[in-house]
């Protein structure tokens, strides 16, 4: 990291997916802010929806760090930039704090990151079950690497405080440098469905549970103590300020009652293009760094909500349609007709739409829910196609995109990381005999190995499954705003 100033940081890792990672950070996270800190949030790897939640507790944006999909350089660089102003950083692991892309190297793990940026981790440990055991278990986690740095043990879902009491004793004799536990409580949870969590949009964050999560934590936690390990200020040393809602950086929000508390939609200093964002409780899955990278290369973003807005911002020359649960809100989706046929209109006269996952579903003809029982959700027909959902996922991992032909975010040649990660299909015979199918795109995933991963095309639109990182290849921006700037001149000359 040469001679940047580092913010004080912490990375919380756990022994397996579902141990309670995300409880406990948004539950340091509050903390935290409770002390009239501001927070710098993080999530690693290709996560959606953690971060939103984690805007909703720090009240500024939260950056994905995937080192299977970024390079060591572009990460450091993005924590850097994005924490500078805070008093301190929590970045939330993905998974187990080794596991990645493979099982071979530590690519796209909570370790990697871990080593990249020298932070020291968190472990957080299901102690369900768990007694004198626990030390043979930590003692693994903080010995397989030998540069990894550790703060400390967190002990999730321990019984009682008898549990505790002979958890903490079993792990004396590995002198970590800090112990907490948390007892389990039922309430202390965020709901999930098929995707993963719900989201920050659809179980709003009020007082009352942020209160709830800070004080689960501080019953079984000398956060004091923590700190002063990590270095973080107290609530009361000089130069601890409150840094909310930073002008033009803030991504969009919704807040309990669904109105957006960002949504200026004002003419942004040096813009030259302005780009229409789909942003609500149907499209939220975006990537802040794609975001902020439109408008680094010159692009105002203008959010709007295909639920409710019956028009598209004004003045747009692009569009950008992110992924998120169409399904979910169909109904709404498909009455909203006046946008949907402003929409089609825009498509037809070849303004640039980029479109992931389910925006791409709300672009065709309809959703078919899995349940039999449930009527299609009509959506907006651009492309003549059914997608129809599934009760089990249909695809799930790291994808690597090379440009074979005319596309929206890079020129031939280039290579774009990204994800896919979806409940829902179309039918491959149907979108073939479509004639909307397009060859722009050869996919691999993580091994290597060339994946049938369709991209569907109508004069300047292109809709796939694929989420694409822009740090990944940072052009990638660049050569949207420029598509939305030459349809601009297009229709202004």
């Amino acid at each position: 990291m040469g001679s940047m100033h580092m913010t004080p940081g912490l990375i919380i890792a756990g022994t397996h997916s579902g141990c309670g990672k995300t409880t406990v950070t948004l539950a340091l996270m509050a903390a935290l802010r409770k002390r009239g800190l501001s927070v710098a949030p993080f999530k690693i790897g290709p996560d959606f929806i953690d971060p939103g939640h984690h805007a909703r507790i720090c009240n500024r944006p939260s950056h994905n760090l995937d080192g299977w999909m970024l390079e060591k350089q572009y990460i450091q660089h993005l924590f850097y930039k994005s924490s500078i102003d805070a008093n301190c950083a929590i970045i939330e692991g993905v998974m187990g704090l080794f596991d990645g892309a493979q099982g071979s190297t530590l690519a796209g793990s909570t370790a990697e990151i871990a080593l990249w940026l020298d932070l020291p981790v968190l472990l957080v440990v299901d102690a369900r079950s768990l007694a004198g055991s626990v030390a043979a278990l930590v003692h693994g986690y903080t010995s397989f690497k030998k540069n990894l740095r550790f703060a400390g043990v967190i002990l999730n879902r321990v019984g009682s405080k008898k549990h505790a009491e002979i958890l903490i004793e079993a792990l004396q004799t590995l002198k970590l440098p800090w112990i907490g536990y948390l007892e389990r409580d039922d309430r202390i949870k965020v709901p999930s469905r098929h995707l993963g969590l719900v989201t920050s949009e659809d179980s709003p964050w009020d007082a009352n549970k942020i209160h709830a999560l800070t004080d689960w934590l501080e019953k079984g936690c000398n956060l004091p103590e923590l700190w002063k390990i990590l270095s973080i200020p107290g609530p009361t040393c000089p130069g601890t300020t409150r840094l909310d809602n930073r002008p033009g950086n803030l991504r969009h929000i919704l807040p309990a009652n669904g109105t957006d508390i960002t949504r200026t939609n004002k003419k942004r200093k040096g813009a030259t293009v302005r780009i229409a964002v789909a942003m609500d409780e149907a499209f939220s899955f975006y990537y802040q760094d794609n975001l902020e990278l439109l408008q680094q290369y010159g692009a105002e973003l203008a959010y709007f909500s295909p639920i409710r807005d019956a028009r598209l911002p004004k003045d747009i020359s692009g569009l950008y349609l992110g992924g998120g649960y169409p399904e979910l809100h169909g109904n709404a989706l498909g009455k909203n007709q006046m946008l949907i046929k402003e929409l089609v209109s825009f498509a037809e006269k070849g303004m640039p739409i980029y479109a992931e996952c389910g925006g791409m579903l709300y672009l065709c003809k309809r959703i078919v829910p899995a349940d039999k029982m449930a009527a299609p959700l009509e959506m907006a027909g651009l492309f003549p196609l059914e997608i129809k959902m599934y009760t089990r996922r249909r695809a799930l991992g790291y994808r690597e995109a090379t440009v074979k032909g005319d596309f929206l975010l890079g020129p031939t040649g280039a290579i774009i990381r990204g994800h896919e990660f979806h409940y829902s299909d179309m039918g491959e015979a149907e979108a073939s005999a479509s004639g909307y199918l397009a060859s722009c795109l050869q996919v691999k995933d993580s091994n290597g190995r060339l994946i049938n991963l369709p991209v569907l095309r109508y004069k300047n639109v292109f809709a796939s499954y694929l989420h694409l990182h822009f740090g990944s290849f940072t052009p990638s921006a660049q050569h949207l705003v420029q598509n939305a700037m030459q349809y601009q001149s297009m229709t202004q000359a």
